[in-house]
């Protein structure tokens, strides 16, 4: 089913992309039709903690919109290349209160507190706005598909993780409005004139 759902996007958004790149961005993945009214799938309810033992919820994000990515510290493989590429996002937005970045370890055993804030501190970031984020295990994997992320433990794997590179925008409702494949620099480049349209969508 989780799968199925993100081909779903995939579709939808290849058909989005097809449009001028003007106005509200779209919100993406299912929608459903009750009493009239459309539903779209939103970020269901999680509760972890950031670099700086800070809880962070979608109460917290209520009035942000957000990056999310999948990683874990000790990655061997694409999460490098990953967060390279999400610092040029940074750098463009670092000091926008509207935006907020979050990276969640699928390995929260290995990936305590002080692990990710010094993982953090190596990147030269302003943390206020970029958040790493550790929990309990179970509730981080079964999140991951609720942002089209694919991310799950398997042991034949380099640094035991496979994962999806996918970076998702989120939006204040906790709806995806976008996302990019986080491996491909000029991908993730695309995201930036994106991110600008929704928070001028929010700032009129």
């Amino acid at each position: 089913m989780r799968y199925n759902s993100i081909i779903l996007l995939l579709v939808i958004t290849f058909i989005s992309s097809c449009k001028k790149e003007e106005g509200p961005l779209p919100i993406l993945g299912q929608k459903l039709i009750e009493d009239g009214k459309e539903i779209y799938h939103t970020i269901p309810q999680f509760e972890l903690v950031n670099q700086d033992s800070m809880v962070v919820n979608n109460e917290l994000l209520k009035d942000n919109i957000y990056l999310v990515d999948y990683f874990f510290t000790h990655c061997p493989s694409i999460c490098p290349i990953v967060k390279k590429n999400l610092l040029t996002v940074h750098e463009e937005y670092k000091d926008e209160p509207l935006l907020k970045m979050v990276s969640i370890s699928m390995d929260p055993k290995r990936d305590s507190v002080n692990v990710l804030k010094t993982y953090a501190s190596n990147l030269g970031i302003n943390q206020d706005q970029w958040w790493f984020l550790t929990g309990d295990k179970d509730e981080i994997m079964d999140l991951a598909p609720s942002f089209f992320i694919v991310a799950y433990e398997d042991q034949s794997v380099p640094g035991g993780f496979d994962h999806s590179g996918k970076v998702v925008l989120v939006d204040k409702n906790g709806n995806v409005r976008a996302f990019a494949e986080g491996t491909d620099a000029d991908d993730v480049k695309k995201l930036i004139p994106k991110i600008q349209r929704l928070i001028d969508e929010y700032k009129g």
